[in-house]
């Protein structure tokens, strides 16, 4: 099936591509299935954008928190949600730990948090991270720029690698990106080299 149906609603498509893959996906290779079957649940528009990406990241987060909370009420999957590995796995009455109130899924639940955040606030996130990344707490920014700090895979040098490829996939100033942005990536990776190399 090449189209999503648009009858569906966002945690639906998501479903349909994650059995599809059933060894899971990254959240860019989600995206790109979704812009690649027309989806109307995020924005058509290069991810070059803060806003534009924060707005895709966001959206696609809520529908996987959606969709995790919907299999598990419906007892029919459990979905492993990390952005570099998102995964539709079999229903275990044992998971029901994983069901808590986690705080992640507390902020891509409220969409207020889409709503009410703006060009500046995304520079104020990036800005804290450099703030941070001049403070003893390189790693630790380093890992949050990476969207690997509260990552369920255990983390090492090639996974790390792949998710820098990826971030300058996205932002590099030949695709339309930010070179700051672009700095602030390379500088993360040189950082997690030093710890996990």
């Amino acid at each position: 099936m090449d189209d999503l149906s648009p009858a569906l609603d966002l945690p639906g498509h998501l479903l349909v591509l994650l059995q599809d893959k059933p060894e899971g996906c990254s959240e860019y290779e989600l995206i790109q299935q979704l812009k690649r079957r027309h989806s109307t649940h995020v924005p058509n528009l290069p991810l070059t954008d803060k806003l534009v990406l924060f707005r895709t990241h966001f959206l696609v987060f809520n529908g996987l928190y959606r969709l995790r909370d919907r299999l598990w009420a419906e007892a029919s999957g459990h979905l492993q949600i990390s952005p570099l590995h998102i995964q539709l796995l079999p229903y275990a009455s044992a998971s029901a730990g994983l069901t808590e109130q986690d705080a992640l899924r507390e902020y891509y639940l409220d969409i207020s948090n889409l709503r009410d955040t703006d060009e500046d606030d995304v520079e104020r996130l990036l800005a804290s991270f450099w703030t941070r990344m001049q403070g003893s707490d390189d790693k630790q920014a380093a890992l949050e720029l990476f969207e690997l700090d509260r990552s369920s895979q255990p983390l090492n040098l090639d996974v790390i690698k792949r998710r820098y490829r990826q971030l300058v996939g996205l932002h590099h100033p030949d695709r339309g990106g930010s070179t700051q942005r672009l700095q602030s990536i390379n500088l993360a990776m040189e950082i997690l080299e030093r710890y996990y190399r």
